[in-house]
């Protein structure tokens, strides 16, 4: 039988979801070294950073956890992360510039170095204990750049770290979309799973079986045609199968 409420709330798993974290993680870090009430007399410059920080994070977390009664709040949320992250990338880039910098090439290497260390996917029990264990055993490996003390090494760490989190949300995206032209969403589910109790009704009441596939058939009334407003039997494999009987009461 088909199952209605898909599956869901596997964000843990993800590489974007870790990044998300290391992301936001370095974010607080950045802004409590970085800003004061000189530089930032109003805190709006804290307040956007660490809140679209935040916002990228619990983003994918709703996503996740959506995904199983609509692919379509799921790939909004997701692409509401991606565009926190990139307002977020905004505000890094401008520090630097500020600073008489200018972000790192690709070829830089500290870019390079940085690029080599390996984020892995967490394999885990699906805890906040183990989970928590697990970011801050990345946190230590990827501090040297991420939550470095110099400034600019921190902002350009960060970019690219979201540069890679904004991949991997795109690639998520293109794939819960896959899935939705596949397998259709909730509302799709829902109407497969009544027909499938339908038919199975339809079969326990002795109804024929399809003269071409075997399978049980379904009373259905004719829309138009010259029988239209008569009932006919038709295969409960339709479209697949368009076998039909006579139906006699």
């Amino acid at each position: 039988m088909t199952e209605i409420i898909g599956s869901y709330g596997g964000y843990r798993r993800t590489l974007s979801f870790g990044f998300a974290c290391l992301i936001y993680h370095a974010t607080e870090v950045f802004c409590e070294r970085n800003y004061s009430y000189k530089n930032d007399a109003l805190g709006k410059t804290v307040g956007q950073m660490i809140g679209a920080a935040r916002s990228a994070r619990q983003n994918i977390v709703e996503g996740s956890s959506r995904a199983g009664t609509s692919k379509e709040t799921e790939l909004r949320l997701y692409d509401v992360a991606k565009g926190s992250l990139e307002e977020l990338a905004g505000d890094y880039e401008a520090f630097i510039i500020g600073r008489g910098e200018v972000p790192w090439a690709e070829n830089d290497p500290c870019a390079l170095r940085l690029m080599s260390i390996a984020l892995d996917r967490y394999q885990g029990p699906l805890s906040r204990h183990d989970y928590g264990e697990y970011i801050l055993a990345m946190r230590k490996r990827f501090g040297e750049f991420l939550e470095a003390e110099d400034p600019i090494v921190a902002a350009n760490s960060v970019l690219i770290a979201i540069d890679q989190a904004c991949r991997l949300l795109h690639r998520q995206m293109e794939s819960v979309a896959d899935t939705f032209r596949e397998e259709g969403g909730f509302t799709e589910r829902m109407s497969k799973a009544r027909l499938e109790t339908r038919d199975a009704q339809v079969a326990a009441q002795g109804a024929p079986k399809c003269p071409k596939c075997g399978k049980p058939m379904r009373k259905v009334i004719a829309r138009k045609g010259r029988n239209a407003g008569n009932p006919f039997w038709a295969c409960t494999g339709y479209p697949d199968c368009k076998g039909t009987r006579n139906y006699t009461a």
